[in-house]
């Protein structure tokens, strides 16, 4: 059965089927999968049965597989760490948050892989935000506010000793490291060019951008509230339905996501890897 990529009524995300990833893939179908992603930026691959190794097999088609600085990674695996949530947890949702993942890197990560493990009957779904279609949107005034500037970005709010999933954060099952690092900033573009498709992306979010760099705080708040807002409009965002066994990997350099609940009394678990850019696109 030949791959089938089936485009969903949003701006980003498609369904991938026909595709067995426990098989090592061709040098065509490594490169007609990355074509459809970035295009795409989202794309879920239905119907697999698949070990660690094969998520990790995969991820590496995609780019060097990266580390994930605040969570403890799966044993034996140290590019590999667990999304979970035990059924009689009472803690918030993790990552509920509109995010980038990990943009607060000097280099942030190119894409992210995540593998459907455990999968509620209901609720978990998550939310992915198309940042071309919100930059290409930004009302006039606003995009020359931000045009050329530079975003300051933190994990302070999430891991930090006073965070969200810091000292306080008590009966979490997800494996999850606080660290006075968070402390640190970084900064980007907010007009941020894609490496490979030389579009210009939004890239901020409510969970890891505090401040715009030259900017008082006070002068920022409203613009980044703005933007916030902009960005995560209805007609930007492609609602994603998990079942088990499937593996969906985005574009973190134009993609925002943001995980929702309504799945109490079920067990939920994802493995997860967050991918670098490859050699010949990073900087």
């Amino acid at each position: 059965m030949a791959m089938q990529v089936l485009p969903q009524d949003a701006p980003c995300g498609a369904l991938v089927r026909g595709l067995d990833l426990k098989q090592a893939l061709t040098d065509a179908q490594v490169a007609e999968i990355r074509r459809h992603w970035l295009e795409h930026k989202v794309l879920a691959f239905t119907d697999q049965d698949l070990a660690i190794e094969d998520i990790e097999r995969f991820a590496s088609t995609i780019g060097p597989l990266g580390s994930d600085p605040y969570f403890t990674a799966t044993p034996g695996h140290p590019h590999v760490a667990q999304v979970r949530r035990d059924a009689d947890e009472r803690t918030p949702i993790f990552a509920e948050s509109w995010h980038s993942d990990w943009s607060f890197l000097a280099q942030p990560p190119a894409a992210t892989v995540l593998y459907g493990n455990v999968i509620p009957p209901v609720g978990g779904d998550t939310l992915f935000a198309d940042q071309y279609a919100a930059w290409d949107a930004l009302p006039a005034e606003l995009k020359s506010l931000v045009d050329g500037r530079q975003g300051v970005h933190s994990a302070r709010r999430g891991y930090s000793r006073q965070g969200a999933y810091g000292e306080k954060d008590k009966g979490r099952s997800m494996a999850i490291r606080y660290s006075d690092s968070a402390m640190a900033t970084q900064l980007h573009s907010i007009a941020r060019k894609h490496p490979e498709t030389e579009r210009t992306a939004l890239f901020v979010s409510m969970g890891y951008t505090i401040g715009i760099d030259g900017m008082s705080d006070e002068d920022a708040a409203p613009i980044l509230r703005a933007l916030f807002e902009h960005q995560a409009r209805p007609e930007f965002v492609y609602r994603h339905r998990w079942s088990r066994g499937m593996l969906v990997v985005w574009d973190n350099r134009c993609v925002n996501h943001a995980a929702t609940g309504g799945y109490d009394g079920y067990d939920r678990l994802l493995h997860r890897i967050t991918v670098e850019e490859r050699g010949d696109r990073a900087g």
